[in-house]
């Protein structure tokens, strides 16, 4: 079905991909797993040619049992095969489909170039499509914007769009990061079956090791552009051979998992490096001291049409104590961001009440600047968090004048440096722009400008949930040292429960803005209340074979 042969890919004189060579049979999955960074998408360009114009590529492509060479297409030969024989699921649902058009026109469009039909017919094949990939009610979704989806309804419809020509060779690019994990589960079961009954070959790329292992026959793992180990998927997770896939396995929490220092990648390749061999259990100081706690909290929403009252928070009531790490787990909608951004005022309550160390929170934040010196928030997107055309240092300077302003320019640049240094940067960063840093480095200056007022309480609003095991293995054992350093107390929110039971000391499970269930987070785990609990912990990827 596909055969790539040396391909080499270049910028300059920076190698992306170094002379890889794989195959991929007629109804087979192969899965790509590696770094960002480590060419798994760009190798997924390569074969779509997408590349950009300053890419230099050599090496051979080759497609189907006719043998094209894909590589020696013009781009109006390669506009037949893409998006017809070829589709791919791209990792950003949002931005992959035209904001300004509705859904449903989108994926006519689709098929109506490759396919000679009338609007109606493609209309027609939409729903069939809408209905193979469990996306309900066709006719809302088919009339519905990117926007007024959710994330996994998107995923869903790029999905069908992906399938709309029925494809020889299906690529999905990350097609589950930052979606929860019930949601992810349903993505992979469903694309799946889809193999199966199209007879579909597939490439599906991840960074996510055991996610892989429940989809993929083969398994190739890719790091700095060359494909390190490559077997069928029973080997590579029970008996792998290179130093970087053993790390690729260790350095993820996992619900077994105790609170020992997470191992990171570049530790675990060193040998000479003993950091991964840290025997100390990671405890928390709590106090007896309530930082937080809010009685009966609610917040409520009109619909867009003002017909019904959504209640986004229902009645939630619970104490957070200094020193602590309280875990939030739900999934997308279930309320945890509105929850957080009530604790910071953003959002007005429509009933109940907060208190910040036994003092209501209104009277506390009505002093704007003193109350975000007790309480800063880390969100998911740390590029968004960044304005992209000031550089580290003076977004970095700014909070720091803000909140300290009579220290001089001298004084805060070396304050910046230190807090640049406390999150493993260094002053070489201090000039640099949010582009030019990666999604781990983004996250780390984020979380130095919310440790520049040094709060108490510091609010991770799936802080890690985008990033590479590798790159969130180094934020959270980050967040713990800065815990103890700093004498912080945490609110972290995630959809993830291993990475939130690995976190926490208790977990609060929240489900259609009500807390469903709170408690010890090993109790959580072990001995769960609820079924909702019980789905969440099931539906968490784990290392295992498919049989497909």
């Amino acid at each position: 079905m596909l055969h790539i042969e040396n391909l080499t890919v270049k910028f300059d004189n920076n190698t992306v991909i170094d002379n890889l060579t794989l195959d991929l049979q007629k109804g087979q999955i192969v899965g790509i797993v590696g770094e960002s960074g480590s060419g798994k998408s760009m190798t997924a360009l390569s074969i779509m040619g997408l590349l950009q114009k300053n890419a230099q590529m050599s090496g051979d492509i080759i497609f189907g049992e006719q043998k094209v060479y894909l590589n020696k297409l013009t781009e109006q030969e390669y506009r037949k095969i893409r998006g017809n024989q070829i589709s791919m699921i791209f990792q950003d649902s949002l931005t992959a489909f035209n904001p300004s058009k509705r859904i449903g026109k989108q994926l006519v469009e689709i098929v109506q170039i490759h396919q000679k039909t009338t609007y109606r017919q493609a209309q027609n094949k939409i729903f069939e499509l809408f209905e193979q990939v469990k996306l309900s009610p066709a006719e809302r979704i088919f009339n519905s914007y990117p926007f007024q989806l959710s994330g996994g309804q998107r995923q869903r419809a790029l999905i069908a769009m992906a399938l709309a020509n029925k494809p020889q060779l299906l690529i999905a690019d990350e097609p589950t990061t930052a979606l929860d994990v019930t949601v992810q589960k349903e993505i992979v079961e469903l694309l799946l079956s889809l193999t199966k009954e199209e007879n579909l070959s597939m490439i599906f790329i991840s960074h996510d090791l055991a996610l892989v292992s429940q989809i993929a026959d083969q398994i190739a793992v890719m790091y700095q552009g060359v494909i390190v180990e490559r077997g069928e998927t029973k080997n590579i997770i029970y008996n792998p051979q290179n130093e970087y896939t053993k790390a690729l396995i260790k350095c993820r929490p996992t619900l077994q998992h105790q609170k020992f220092r997470l191992p990171e990648i570049s530790d675990l390749i060193d040998s000479n490096s003993t950091l991964h061999e840290d025997p100390t259990l990671i405890e928390s100081d709590i106090s007896d001291n309530k930082i937080i706690e809010t009685k009966g909290v609610s917040v409520e929403y009109a619909d867009h049409k003002r017909e019904k009252v959504v209640k986004a928070v229902d009645n939630v009531s619970f104490q957070l104590f200094e020193g602590e790490t309280l875990g939030l787990v739900g999934e997308s909608g279930c309320g945890k961001t509105t929850l957080s951004r009530t604790l910071l005022n953003l959002i007005k309550l429509s009933s109940g009440e907060i208190f910040f160390q036994n003092k209501p929170l209104k009277l506390i934040a009505a002093k704007r600047l003193k109350f975000s010196k007790e309480i800063q928030i880390v969100y998911q997107d740390p590029y968004s968090s960044l304005n992209p055309v000031i550089s580290i240092g003076a977004a970095l300077h700014e909070t720091m004048s803000i909140h300290s302003p009579e220290m001089t320019r001298k004084e805060i640049r070396l304050k910046v440096i230190d807090r640049l240094i406390k999150v493993g940067l260094d002053e070489s960063y201090y000039k640099r722009l949010p582009s030019e840093l990666s999604g781990g480095q983004r996250q780390r200056v984020v979380i130095a400008r919310a440790l520049i007022p040094q709060p108490k309480i510091l609010i991770c609003d799936e802080a890690v949930s985008a990033l590479d095991v590798s790159v969130q293995a180094r934020i959270l054992n980050l967040l713990n040292d800065l815990k103890k350093e700093f004498g912080l107390t945490y609110i972290f929110i995630s959809h993830d429960l291993s990475v939130v039971k690995y976190m926490s000391d208790r977990i609060a499970i929240m489900q259609n803005g009500r807390f469903v269930e709170i408690g010890n987070a090993e109790d959580i785990y072990k001995k769960p209340e609820t079924e909702y609990t019980k789905e969440l912990i099931e539906s968490i990827p784990k290392f295992s074979v498919v049989n497909n």
